[in-house]
């Protein structure tokens, strides 16, 4: 046992709320522990909001100890030995010892209460997740070496991978996460087994693996935790279109590595996020998995031209495709699926404009079709740039910085973000004298197609320009209906 507060200088201050919990207890006649990711956290000087405890109570008992404290609790876990509860700004989980077993085949444990600490925190997923703090004592227990693995910034677990990964194949992708937001290796025993067990990830729910993956995307090093997924074997069944964008290379080496190349661009993206002006706060999921995802369409559309060159045509359109459906094989929500998806069919569309000068009308379209992507569309486009060649690196910079200027002067002059035509349904119908119906429709869009080619226009002229419009509809001679 180790004192952990005289041993441990660097960690974080204890929350109140920890002790007094210890104390309600200890004075109950029960053990309590503070375990897992909070005890981690307290080594790397951070206090987590969400409280993860453990004790020889039973739920019933638990409550008993818990009912006038807490703000409130609930009991939705009860049957895992779970009580939740809140106090102050905390949430927190109070679990009866486990001593789990796992059916094979699924991801659900057939739960069997355990009688001792150790016993709980063998069944951890990673010897820096198997710590406890004992209460009121503070006493660490450290029975598979959680400090000294953290130290080293190494992720094992407390018994055999082989083991841990069969009872819950989740904790492969744990591993991927914890590789991203805490930057440790895992030891060659555990990307042995991940390996070797790759595809039991198939029995987990998609949601689940979805909640991690975003946590991984979400980390500090969102590059390591994907390298892994992918060098395991984990991603072919999580998301193959990632591994995929290994394309041999031809003996001229006539493209850049696409995985390499997306990968980088991953972190480039992660570097402009701005939380400074708040357009695109860190970290930013869409952002960052549209820059992973911005090339997947390449594979399917790599092509050796008679010249030598390799191109990939309409690659931007195929990979928004398959893009959305693989979020929505992994459940994100429409919104997510929406704008990630759209990103990835943009991202090649700047480059006409470094190549030739745009019209108004083309910086207007621009913004139109990027809606509320915009900010990240800025962001993923210059991230896109990974060519060692410094001077072509700049020239794509001068001209992405030349269209966000005329993006801001004409956003001056216009309301970019939500143009419109500049007469509406009522003021169609009033002007031609027809009712609701297709026609309406198909004049709105011939003025918004005028608004977009030359700007706004009074009220006048676009009157003007309906009239004329309308003179060469078939419907005009009829009664409009």
């Amino acid at each position: 046992m180790v004192h952990l507060l005289e041993n441990s200088p660097l960690t974080a201050p204890l929350p109140a709320v920890v002790t007094e919990l210890g104390r309600l207890f200890a004075e109950a006649g029960h053990e309590l522990s503070l375990v897992g990711g909070p005890v981690r956290d307290l080594f790397l000087g951070r206090v987590s909001p969400d409280l993860d405890f453990t004790t020889d109570a039973s739920p019933d008992q638990t409550i008993a100890v818990v009912r006038r404290w807490a703000d409130t609790f609930w009991e939705i876990g009860r049957e895992f030995g779970t009580i939740g509860l809140r106090k102050d700004s905390f949430t927190i989980e109070v679990t009866t010892y486990r001593a789990e077993a796992y059916d094979p085949s699924s991801r659900k444990p057939m739960v069997a209460f355990g009688s001792n600490l150790e016993e709980d925190l063998l069944r951890r997923d990673f010897t820096i997740n198997a710590m406890a703090l004992r209460l009121p004592s503070l006493e660490l227990v450290d029975p598979y070496g959680g400090v000294k693995d953290l130290h080293a910034g190494v992720l094992r677990t407390p018994g055999a991978p082989s083991s841990s990964f069969s009872d819950d194949p989740l904790r492969m992708m744990r591993a991927a996460r914890f590789a991203s937001q805490l930057g440790v290796e895992v030891a060659p025993e555990v990307r042995e087994a991940m390996t070797a067990m790759a595809e039991r990830i198939t029995i987990i729910s998609a949601e689940r693996v979805r909640d991690e993956l975003t946590k991984l995307i979400n980390g500090a090093q969102p590059r390591r935790g994907v390298d892994l997924m992918v060098s395991t074997g984990l991603a072919d069944h999580v998301l193959p279109e990632v591994p995929a964008l290994r394309l041999e290379m031809d003996e001229h080496h006539r493209h850049k590595d696409v995985y390499q190349h997306s990968l980088t661009v991953l972190e480039q993206a992660c570097q402009l996020e701005t939380d400074d002006d708040g357009a695109v706060p860190a970290p930013d999921f869409i952002l960052r998995f549209a820059a992973l995802m911005h090339d997947v369409g390449k594979p399917a559309t790599r092509k050796f031209e008679p010249t030598g060159a390799v191109s990939f045509r309409h690659h931007d359109v195929v990979g928004a495709k398959l893009t959305a459906k693989r979020m929505k094989a992994l459940r994100f929500d429409n919104d997510t699926i929406k704008a990630v998806a759209r990103l990835v069919e943009l991202h090649m569309r700047f480059y006409g404009y470094g190549e030739a000068g745009w019209t108004d009308s083309a910086v207007r379209r621009y913004v139109t079709d990027a809606g509320p992507q915009l900010e990240r569309l800025h962001r993923l486009t210059r991230s896109d740039v990974t060519t060692r060649n410094r001077r072509k690196a700049e020239r794509l910079a001068f001209a992405y910085d030349d269209l966000e200027t005329r993006i801001a002067v004409l956003t001056e002059q216009e309301e970019l973000a939500s143009i419109r035509p500049d007469l509406d349904g009522e003021q169609i119908m009033g002007l031609l004298g027809i009712r609701p119906g297709p026609v309406v429709g198909r004049a709105y869009r011939f003025l918004l197609e005028e608004r977009m080619e030359h700007g706004p226009h009074s009220r006048e002229e676009a009157e003007a320009k309906l009239h004329v419009w309308w003179a060469d509809q078939p419907e005009s001679a009829g009664d409009g209906s």
